[in-house]
């Protein structure tokens, strides 16, 4: 039986108690459509006697019964695989399962995937490139109520816990200072089309196109088109 929230501690139900005197390993569950991720990963995490890897799934199909069938005390969420949204599935297992810790880890660390990932429920989010052992921490980390981020997420949000309560502090992605217009500007420009075609684009001025330019690179800290066309392709907002 899974754990359950008391009092804002996680406590295990009677059928899942460690005997007494011995220590609960934390069994994890991988989601990822790499199998050799997870094969790396496992055999990383099989040299801590209190890690338990119960099961590897190549998407986020099923992924509530296999959950309840799995019983898993930390999931490893890859937010880029075929099949559901990651970011929904994500959200709907911290509203049905609130004690089962998430990290994500993903190859992409992007603004708006960590926002997400953060509003969604996650207690980490952490690049593949990270190593092995910051991951092994990690998972340990988040089991002792702690939100974990990895070196390059650190610089994009900051998040903080206070108390039993997990409580956000979300720095706002750059993206979200942008209007709706900006942010469509941004990916036009983002797709190497000229001022001239993105005011055809979206029926204004290319006079109107400059300004919108000109306030985005302000907001984002930008100080010429290449940045902006390298930001945009970072963020994926010139993927179809």
């Amino acid at each position: 039986m899974l754990m359950k929230e008391q009092h804002g501690l996680a406590t295990r139900s009677p059928e899942r108690s460690a005997a007494p005197g011995a220590k609960s390993r934390i069994r994890i569950l991988s989601v990822d459509d790499h199998p050799f991720v997870f094969e790396g990963l496992r055999a990383r995490l099989s040299l801590e006697p209190e890690f338990e890897c119960v099961g590897h799934m190549g998407s986020a199909a099923n992924l509530l019964q296999e959950v309840k069938r799995l019983e898993p005390d930390v999931i490893l969420l890859d937010i880029s695989m075929p099949g559901p949204d990651p970011f929904e599935a994500l959200a709907d297992l911290h509203r049905r399962f609130p004690e089962i810790r998430t990290i994500v880890l993903s190859a992409y660390v992007r603004d708006h995937y960590v926002e997400a990932a953060t509003k969604a429920g996650a207690w980490g989010y952490v690049s593949k490139a990270d190593p092995p052992e910051f991951i092994a921490d990690a998972i340990r980390r988040v089991m002792a109520g702690e939100f974990v981020m990895g070196s390059e997420v650190k610089e994009r949000c900051k998040v903080v816990r206070e108390g039993d309560a997990r409580q956000q502090e979300t720095a706002p992605s750059r993206l979200s200072l942008l209007t709706p217009r900006e942010q469509q500007i941004l990916r036009l420009i983002g797709k190497g089309l000229s001022r001239a075609a993105i005011a055809k684009t979206i029926f204004r001025s290319p006079k109107t196109v400059d300004a919108h330019r000109n306030s985005i690179m302000e907001k984002l800290g930008f100080n010429d088109r290449v940045d902006l066309v390298r930001y945009a392709i970072r963020e994926g907002l010139v993927e179809p």
